[in-house]
């Protein structure tokens, strides 16, 4: 089952037990928090004053994503198949937030240690609606995105270590291919509504938030039109303590991850990323292999990254983050256990991974560097990335039953 799942629909009982406020699981909570200190002394030592702190920030990230069970895939899932669009209202207010934050960091340039800031605004060609369209199936086979994988991780489940080794994997394969998709294949370039259009920071912040808010009242009519179960509220804290264990209101974790966006912004110049990393990893396998990754266009502009420590890489740093975060916050809710691998679902994550690899690289991006970072940064390429990934969501509706995987229904529950 996806990991990032709000409600209770689509989950054995097991898995609804899962989701029972339990007893701290402390002996794994000072673990998870000896390693934050150790890898945290560790970048100090060894990197620049960057990577510590983006460290604590995926920490954040990874804390935000588990607790509330903020989800990409299940959101783009339950909308395609009943029709609730709870969770991409969410999404909707999370990119507000962030375009409103994003549009004087990128009129300025504005960082914390020199530099310049800059989106992700990438082009707009054949390579991006192959990618995202396989990244929306990918997503929906693996049961989960690129974030969902790691806080997936985070938690215990088991089957994601399958979905990631084969997104590293595609990811690979995806940045050997790119230079054909990039350079033979038919785009229009990067297109800003900021740069490109003539409208300025604030024309494409007003012209984002008006596209907001157009979605917004879209799923309130599809809702109103098709009623769909409603979401479960999850077992929780009072008071303060909610800041802890529990669970968050999806809006709520929204805002936070993009706030925690902005501050990655203006921390290493560039926003929240994931797949990049896995691109990275896989390569570097590729090298210690004796495949020579770095005669590849893909790396052609950026050969020291392959060369030094992954502790180096702020995307690496950042994704070794969310996995503890998510860790964190899945043993202060008492809820993180290792779950059984059926082979439907190992067959699932292994296509899904691969797909969400390499349609990851040809999109220039995942659910999170194409469709947040992208539209958060008033690249073109974010909207359409949405678009497309929904269309993957479409088909893959057709496909997870092959593989045992359930798809939400008009008379199931969500309470």
């Amino acid at each position: 089952m996806e990991a990032h799942v709000q409600s209770t629909l689509e989950q054995p009982a097991e898995e609804k037990k899962a989701l029972e406020l339990n007893k701290p699981q402390l002996p794994l909570i000072y673990g998870g928090i000896l390693i934050s200190v150790v890898l945290l002394i560790y970048l100090i030592a060894t990197q620049v004053i960057v990577q510590p702190i983006l460290l604590v920030i995926g920490v954040a990230l990874g804390y935000t994503l588990f607790h509330a069970r903020f989800g990409f895939t299940s959101a783009f899932r339950r909308f395609a198949a009943v029709g609730n669009g709870q969770a991409l209202r969410a999404h909707m207010i999370m990119l507000a937030v962030a375009v409103t934050l994003f549009a004087p960091i990128l009129a300025t340039g504005f960082t914390f240690f020199g530099g310049e800031a800059a989106g992700y605004v990438s082009p707009v060609g054949v390579s991006l609606v192959v990618g995202a369209f396989l990244f929306g199936i990918g997503m929906q086979l693996g049961n989960g995105c690129a974030s969902g994988t790691l806080y997936a991780i985070g938690e215990g489940r088991a089957v994601m270590f399958i979905t990631l080794i084969f997104f590293i994997i595609g990811a690979t394969v995806g940045a050997y291919h790119l230079d054909f998709w990039t350079n033979d294949m038919p785009s229009f370039g990067a297109i800003s509504l900021a740069t490109s259009t003539g409208l300025g920071y604030f024309g494409a912040w007003a012209v984002s938030i008006l596209f907001f808010g157009l979605i917004i009242l879209y799923t309130l009519r599809v809702e109103k039109k098709k009623n769909p179960p409603k979401l479960a509220s999850l077992p929780t804290e009072k008071g303060w303590k909610r800041i802890f264990r529990g669970s968050w209101p999806l809006i709520t974790a929204g805002i936070v991850l993009a706030l925690l966006n902005a501050i990655t912004l203006m921390t290493r110049g560039t926003p929240w990323g994931i797949t990049s990393a896995f691109a990275l990893w896989g390569s570097k396998a590729a090298e210690f292999i004796g495949i020579d990754a770095s005669s590849w266009g893909y790396w052609q502009e950026n050969q020291e990254a392959l060369q030094a420590s992954i502790f180096a890489d702020t995307t690496s740093v950042l994704n070794i983050g969310v996995i503890i975060g998510a860790f964190l916050a899945s043993a202060a809710g008492g809820l993180f256990r290792m779950r059984k691998i059926t082979a439907r679902n190992a067959a699932a994550s292994v296509i899904g991974g691969l797909l969400m690899g390499y349609g990851a690289r040809l999109a220039f991006g995942c659910n999170i560097g194409a469709y947040f970072g992208g539209i958060a940064s008033f690249s073109l390429h974010g909207y359409i990335w949405g678009i497309l990934a929904m269309a993957g969501t479409f088909l893959a509706l057709f496909l997870r039953p092959i593989f045992g995987l359930s798809v939400p229904k008009q008379n199931d529950s969500f309470c």
